[in-house]
């Protein structure tokens, strides 16, 4: 005979006493772990906190797996993955990420990054930043949002003045007297191998792709070997951040000016610097090719 203290009945059997469990008002019973408990709430929080469930308390569903339920969360929910955390609106997430969050969270987007340094690209980038730099070539006049931008433009050979990122480095190396952002160690060999072109032929062919000879990359074509090779990737470091604890070396201007405009050094902040990298680019429109 079973008895149920709870509601002070007698059963005959033990499955009348479980019928009675699951159609009683005074029981609120997990099927799949076995407790009774006594109230809807207590079964609700034994829902959210056990393991052995993956339980929407808002939506009042069960999910298959914890991948199915933070899933469930983020594309249903205001969630923050990070804190895995639901929010009762976006405005409630919005404010947990600007408090929580400040250093990778863009207020004015409501937009979470992944790292400060993504966060500070975002901020420099044309969605917050006025395109104010204006290429000095006559019959180009296009803008851009700074100077690395201005100075990517002239090296890809896309300005109609023809400038390209080989008369770019020829006038950086003739200006930077004082060697600021040059390196006087790599200028020599940079200028022996700044004309040279590299070029890949049939021979690059290993038998499964076109390598490179340089690194051991493999392409799928020879074009895109050549474009390899053409690029940056195995050209001299010649530029160096002047900030004297950082001394991180770029291949391009245009690489050495990401670096400072993102500020990841600090050396943005010294005033030397800042007039020296002024006048130098005050200096862009005399380019001659």
């Amino acid at each position: 005979m079973a008895y149920c203290h709870r509601c002070n009945r007698s059963f005959d059997y033990w499955s009348a006493y479980h019928q009675h469990v699951r159609d009683s008002a005074n029981h609120w019973e997990c099927h799949r772990c076995q407790l009774d408990f006594e109230s809807r709430l207590g079964l609700k929080e034994h829902y959210v906190q056990s393991p052995n469930h993956h339980y929407c308390q808002y939506c009042k569903i069960h999910l298959d797996s914890a991948s199915d339920l933070q899933e469930h969360y983020e594309d249903e929910h205001p969630y923050c993955s990070s804190c895995e955390k639901v929010f009762k609106n976006d405005f409630g997430l919005h404010e947990h990420n600007r408090q929580k969050h400040a250093n990778v969270y863009c207020v004015e987007c409501k937009r979470l990054f992944r790292s400060s340094s993504n966060l500070q690209s975002h901020l420099n980038s044309s969605t917050h930043r006025s395109k104010d730099t204006i290429c000095p070539f006559n019959g180009c006049g296009l803008a851009f949002i700074n100077n690395s931008a201005l100075i990517l433009h002239l090296e890809s050979g896309s300005c109609r003045s023809g400038v390209n990122r080989r008369v770019v480095d020829n006038w950086v190396r003739t200006n930077d007297r004082s060697n600021l952002i040059t390196n006087p160690a790599r200028l020599i060999t940079a200028g022996e191998r700044a004309n040279i072109k590299l070029i890949a032929t049939e021979q690059s062919w290993n038998g499964q792709a076109y390598e490179c000879v340089l690194c051991h990359t493999e392409f799928r074509s020879l074009m895109d070997l050549n474009r390899h090779l053409a690029s940056p990737r195995h050209q001299e470091k010649v530029y160096r951040c002047p900030l004297s604890t950082c001394q991180t070396h770029f291949v391009s201007l245009s690489g050495l000016c990401q670096h400072i405009e993102s500020e990841r050094c600090g050396v943005k902040k010294f005033r030397a610097v800042q007039d020296a990298m002024n006048k130098l680019f005050a200096g862009v429109g005399r380019i001659t090719i």
